[in-house]
C-alpha cells in the first residue's frame, strides 16, 4: 500500500496523506458479491475509464479515458444481458440497466473499476463504479462515492500505478 493508493474502510478513506469521507454499499461490504446485493466487494481494484456530464463538469486530465454522457447512455445490470455489466445505448435493450445521465448529480462524473469488467460473470454484480454522493456517508447500491470536490481531488492526483483497496 502506499499512499497514492485509495484505500477504503467503513469509516471512509485515505489517499495522499489525506483521510476524505465516503459511501459504501448499503449492505457493507462482502467477499462473495452478488447482483443487487447492496455490498461493495472486498478486493483490489483499477478505474479503467470514466464518463462525465459535460453540461456540468470538465475532468481533470487523467490517466485514462474519459467520455462525455450521453442522453441514451445506459449500463447494463441484466444478468441475462449478453453484454451485462457493459455500456449500452438507448433505446436498444430491453434488458434491466442503469441510465448515465441523470438528473441528481451522481454520475455528473462516474468511474468504471475493473471488477467484473470487462470479461463479466452474470450474476457476480454490475456498475461498482466510483462517484459523487448523494449526501454525507448515504448509502449506495455498492459503488463507492465522495463529495464532488473530494472526487476531483482524488482525481488530480491519481497515477496509472493508483488502485483501490478495499478494508473491511
Amino acid at each position: 500500500m502506499s499512499t497514492r493508493d485509495l484505500v477504503v474502510t467503513k469509516w471512509g478513506a485515505r489517499f495522499g496523506g489525506r483521510y476524505l469521507p465516503c459511501s459504501i454499499g448499503r449492505s457493507g461490504f462482502t467477499e462473495n458479491k452478488q447482483e443487487g446485493d447492496g455490498a461493495t466487494p472486498v478486493t483490489p481494484m483499477r478505474i479503467l475509464s470514466g464518463f462525465y456530464r459535460p453540461d456540468r463538469i470538465s475532468p481533470p486530465p487523467l490517466p485514462f479515458e474519459m467520455k462525455p454522457i450521453g442522453p441514451r447512455d445506459i449500463w447494463s445490470d441484466d444478468i441475462t444481458d449478453p453484454l451485462y455489466n457493459h455500456l449500452r445505448k438507448l433505446p436498444e435493450p430491453e434488458y434491466s440497466h442503469e441510465k448515465l445521465r441523470r438528473s441528481d448529480p451522481l454520475y455528473d462524473l462516474v468511474l468504471v473499476t475493473d471488477y467484473n469488467y470487462p470479461n463479466a460473470t452474470a450474476g457476480a454484480g454490475s456498475a461498482i463504479f466510483v462517484h459523487i454522493w448523494r449526501k454525507r456517508r448515504y448509502p449506495t447500491e455498492g459503488c463507492i462515492a465522495f463529495e464532488r470536490q473530494n472526487l476531483l481531488w482524488i482525481l488530480e492526483h491519481w497515477t496509472e500505478r493508483s488502485r483501490i483497496a478495499i478494508r473491511p
